[in-house]
């Protein structure tokens, strides 16, 4: 095959990876058919409007289905039958134990794998969701064997592909990514989609490597783990710069990301690391190395870090206010990151329950998050409807989302709107505007010096 006209992909799970995915091969010219059991979504996907709010998606979605670039079904027997490659885009929440949920992965393939029984031809099975090693071989490939009655290899391929995708450029990330792994059960199904890779990048691949399963799912899993391990490094020299005087954590990342053997990612001093991918990943590398009889000390010291630095924020707040009892905290950003309505994992939520938990009455405020952290948060906070409403009359703010829309903030309009100008700044985003503070206010920036 050498013509993106003659692939037809079909993608289960229309979350955040697969329908990024979705939207970046059709952009290249694949026809693809979507699916997922929530009607709710396919129904907003026929009419051409996005579930989630990443950018590109919102932008090109409509007219891709109105193009017939994209269609959605909820039959998956439609999905399997029209197609040449299935690409399983489901969820693999945390367990309670911190391992991961394997149970939509399963699903996916055991309703491809009725299909497949009744198919003729080579069908191409690729697993983009993240899953723990050893995974694909030894849960995916014998369920869907069973399942379908035919063989890895000769009628059906099988392999792992992990994504690595930003929310807010997922759709880029997948056009131009920095590398591509594929982890193939068999070589059949690995050279499929590799001359499928061919198609969608006109010939143009970035590094990608060809590897067993196993390999594969651990550069996921070992990458993540590596941002998170990055991102509380530098918190815990942000702490220290508290204590310092004249210190300031974003001077001595700078300093660091300047030697290219360290670089600049993922050295931005905040609330803590969130999302979908990163804490779930953690925990279930965790997980998966206290299965095999390791204990993987730095992964947890990585998670407690973590886990400190959102209780530290409020830690911050208790003790400019002197207790939170009855104090009423203003909390600006609820996404875990600017640009995107994602509230899952956020520090956000978590430093709001922590709030709440210690007896504040919390408002909160976000450009584009409101209404998913309503489910979440339910009646537990007030919801404001701009971020002047969310700090009128409260003691104390803190910024934990770095919205653009947040910089126009002064000193003085916390004086107009609050009982009295205090900022906790977890993102820093006043810190070059500290002159403008004066002597009553009471400004405090993570990572930066707490000494006059």
């Amino acid at each position: 095959m050498n013509d993106l006209s003659t692939w037809r992909v079909s993608i289960f799970g229309l979350g955040y990876v697969g329908l990024s995915h979705a939207v970046a091969y059709a952009l290249r010219g694949v026809k693809v058919v979507g699916f997922d059991v929530d009607r709710e979504k396919i129904e907003l996907v026929k009419k051409g409007i996005s579930p989630i709010k990443e950018p590109d998606v919102v932008k090109h979605l409509g007219s891709l289905v109105k193009d017939g670039k994209i269609r959605v079904t909820e039959d998956h027997r439609d999905a399997v039958l029209s197609t040449n490659i299935s690409f399983v885009c489901v969820n693999t929440p945390s367990l309670q134990d911190g391992s991961a949920d394997l149970s939509q992965v399963k699903s996916a393939i055991s309703m491809i794998g009725e299909v497949l029984r009744g198919k003729e031809g080579f069908h191409l099975v690729v697993v983009n969701s993240t899953v723990p090693p050893s995974t694909t071989e030894n849960v995916v490939k014998p369920l869907l064997e069973d399942v379908s009655g035919k063989r890895v290899g000769e009628d059906v391929g099988l392999c792992f592909m992990p994504e690595f995708l930003r929310e807010g450029s997922a759709v880029q990330d997948i056009l131009s990514p920095w590398r591509i792994v594929i982890g193939e059960v068999d070589k059949k199904g690995g050279d499929v989609l590799h001359h499928f890779l061919l198609d969608v990048y006109r010939g143009k691949l970035p590094p990608l490597i060809r590897t067993t399963p196993v390999n594969a799912e651990l550069i996921k899993y070992a990458s993540n783990a590596f941002l998170t391990m990055r991102v509380s490094f530098i918190n815990t020299i942000a702490r220290l710069c508290e204590l310092l005087p004249k210190a300031n954590v974003d001077v001595v990342a700078y300093g660091m990301g300047l030697d290219p053997r360290i670089g600049a990612q993922y050295l931005k001093a905040g609330p803590g690391f969130g999302g979908i991918c990163l804490p779930k990943d953690l925990r279930a590398l965790i997980r998966t190395c206290e299965k095999f009889g390791y204990d993987p000390v730095l992964l947890k010291a990585i998670y407690k870090v973590n886990e400190e630095q959102m209780k530290h924020v409020v830690e911050l707040v208790e003790n400019v206010l002197g207790g939170l009892k009855n104090r009423d905290v203003a909390v600006l950003g609820l996404a875990f990151k600017a640009g995107i309505d994602d509230v899952r994992e956020s520090p956000a939520i978590r430093i709001v329950n922590c709030l709440v938990g210690r007896g504040a009455r919390v408002k909160v405020y976000d450009p584009l998050a409101m209404e998913n952290a309503k489910k979440i948060l339910g009646n537990k906070v007030t919801y404001a409807s701009s971020m002047y409403e969310c700090i009128k009359d409260c003691d104390a703010a803190i910024v934990v989302t770095d919205w653009k829309e947040f910089k126009r903030l002064t000193p003085e309009d916390l004086r107009k709107f609050m009982r009295k100008a205090v900022l906790i700044d977890t993102r820093r985003v006043f810190i070059d505007r500290v002159h403008e503070f004066d002597e009553k206010d009471i400004y405090i920036a993570v990572g930066a010096s707490l000494l006059p």
